[in-house]
């Protein structure tokens, strides 16, 4: 009966809140890194090629995330959501402040991008468990006709987290003059994500553990090993995750976070406009990401994706085109639909991916299947799209990236069963 009773009892707005907001530090500080690429490039790393070794850095921190989410996600499956996101958030904490701390390479030399380097991969570690575990738990505390609307929220949080990186970001180039950018002011806004961290930390304590995963521990049906529970009972559940994941990470990480960088490299824009443009964007993201929501708790999962693979695979070509032409209207134009792209898959991915695998393995699921993709077609993909741009001088071959993973995936897509509750409307 105590079980029975957690059941119909959903997870009240705070706790809903606090996981939520969470993923703004998540997705604050990776998209910052990005924002900044260039900045960093100059005072970490010496050469023509200094943008490119940022950004593999980042690619590098990148496959830290699969690891960190299987060791987090064994973790959250055997102990709890809620103690696996005051872990990972203490980490976060740490990894930010550290950042602010560094030395730059002309006061220490190479061993400067090194530093940056780990604290990059220790951020990618804690990251992995961070929101795999937000996504786990606004799942399985929501009412099941709005899973869709409260999971999609993680997607249109850690987008306000983006947009904030944007804004500090641009606020910080535009303010100041570059010797003190490069001498101090670049570390002002990863001391305000440490203190953003440090603040939803605290708040954090205050949160229920998951009603479902309450309920498998009453009821002794937690497993030993999920991990294992997940590839030897749910690989399909991982592969779909795995594919779902694909087609959000790069329609983000192409089509939002790498656009900044793509204009600066590409000769189109400053910085400063560049920045700008990616504040813009952001705001659409937030707006179109609970209406995805709310379209597959109508509609369902399924028929939702199949519809923004279609136009992952037909529009990016045309909007880098687009952006390529370096005149601020098209290029905002083109910004701005791309991210609405992305902001519609990874809302509809959230609750997507975490339903393909039960309570009892969901967490070490998410870490086989989405955090993987996500280290791959998401870390990777900046880093990729640059090079294929200046080596191939073809302005569209972003784009090109992304329609091929959307037509590779969508024939998973066409079959992938229908996880909306019956009876939802």
């Amino acid at each position: 009966m105590a079980a029975r009773l957690l059941i119909l009892q959903p997870l009240d707005r705070r706790s809903l809140a606090l996981a939520t907001i969470s993923t703004v530090v998540e997705w604050y500080d990776f998209t910052l890194f990005l924002y900044l690429t260039t900045v960093l490039s100059r005072l970490f790393f010496v050469g023509e090629n200094a943008v490119l070794t940022t950004l593999a850095g980042f690619a590098v921190a990148y496959l830290l995330r699969p690891i960190g989410a299987i060791v987090f996600g064994h973790f959250g499956d055997r102990h709890g959501r809620r103690a696996t996101l005051l872990a990972s958030m203490t980490l976060m904490t740490v990894a930010m402040g550290l950042t602010a701390l560094l030395p730059t390479v002309a006061q220490i030399g190479p061993a400067a991008g090194m530093l940056l380097l780990l604290l990059r991969c220790v951020m990618g570690f804690a990251v992995g468990g961070e929101y795999t575990g937000v996504v786990a738990y606004l799942l399985e505390g929501a009412l099941p006709h709005r899973r869709g609307l409260v999971t999609s929220l993680a997607a249109a949080t850690s987008e306000i987290g983006g947009l904030l990186a944007a804004g500090v970001a641009a606020l910080t180039v535009n303010l100041l003059p570059t010797p003190a950018l490069d001498a101090w002011g670049w570390r002002v806004p990863f001391l305000i994500g440490a203190a953003l961290a440090g603040a939803i930390l605290v708040a954090r304590a205050a949160m229920r553990e998951s009603p479902e995963f309450e309920i498998q521990r009453a009821a002794g049906t937690l497993v030993r090993h999920p991990l294992g529970h997940a590839l030897a009972r749910h690989r399909p559940g991982v592969l779909r995750g795995f594919a779902i994941s694909a087609l959000g990470s790069i329609t983000y990480y192409v089509g939002i976070t790498y656009v900044p960088i793509y204009l600066v490299s590409t000769g189109g824009l400053t910085e400063a406009k560049a920045l700008q443009l990616a504040t813009i964007a952001g705001v659409a993201v937030i707006v179109v990401t609970p209406l995805a929501g709310v379209l597959a708790d109508r509609f369902g999962r399924r028929p939702v994706l199949v519809g923004l693979a279609l136009l992952s695979a037909l529009l990016p070509y045309p909007l880098f085109r687009l952006l390529a032409g370096a005149e601020t209207g098209p290029a905002i134009a083109g910004a701005v639909l791309l991210a609405i792209l992305a902001g519609g898959v990874s809302a509809v991915g959230a609750v997507a991916t975490a339903e393909q695998v039960p309570v009892e393995g969901r967490l070490s699921g998410l870490a086989l299947g989405a955090t993987s993709a996500t280290a791959l077609f998401g870390g990777l993909t900046p880093w990729l799209a640059q090079i294929l741009t200046q080596r191939s001088g073809a302005p569209a071959a972003p784009g090109m990236m992304i329609a091929l993973v959307a037509l590779g995936v969508l024939p998973v897509l066409l079959a992938l069963p229908e996880t909306r509750p019956r009876g939802a409307d």
